[in-house]
C-alpha cells in the first residue's frame, strides 16, 4: 500500500526558508517520478515541483523557480522541498505525490499522479 507522509510545514516570515519532507514506502520509491503540488484558502490545486524517477531532471512553476529545489534521497525514500525567501503568497498546504508506475515521466500536471500525501501546512506570515 502506497503512503506518503509529508512533515515540515510551519509558520514562518516573509523571506525564511523552510524544508519539507515527503516519506515514502509501500513502492519502489526509486523507480517512481515524484512531485510537490500546494493548494491555497478558495483557490484551485497548482503544480510547485516534480522531479524525474532517476533524479536528473527537475521541474517547477515559474512562481518558484529560483527559489524552491525539489531533490530526493533514494536511499531513504524520503523527496524535499527546499523553499528559500519564502513570501505570503505561499502559503498553503503541500502535497507530495507521485504516480502508479515505475519509469514514467515526471509531469506538472496533477492529473497524472494517483497517490498522495496528508498534506502539511506553510504559512507565512508578512
Amino acid at each position: 500500500q502506497v503512503h506518503l507522509v509529508e512533515s515540515g510545514g510551519s509558520l514562518v516570515q516573509t523571506g525564511d526558508s523552510l524544508k519539507l519532507s515527503c516519506e515514502a514506502s509501500g513502492f519502489t520509491f526509486k523507480t517512481h517520478p515524484m512531485g510537490w503540488f500546494r493548494q491555497a484558502p478558495g483557490k484551485e490545486r497548482e503544480f510547485v515541483a516534480a522531479i524525474s524517477w532517476i533524479g536528473e531532471s527537475k521541474y517547477y512553476a515559474q512562481s518558484v523557480k529560483d527559489r524552491f529545489t525539489i531533490s530526493k534521497s533514494d536511499p531513504k525514500a524520503t523527496l524535499y522541498l527546499q523553499m528559500n525567501n519564502l513570501k505570503v503568497e505561499d502559503t498553503a498546504v503541500y502535497y507530495c505525490a507521485t504516480r502508479d508506475q515505475e519509469y514514467l515521466v515526471a509531469t506538472m500536471e496533477g492529473k497524472d499522479y494517483t497517490y498522495w500525501g496528508q498534506g502539511t501546512q506553510v504559512t507565512v506570515s508578512s
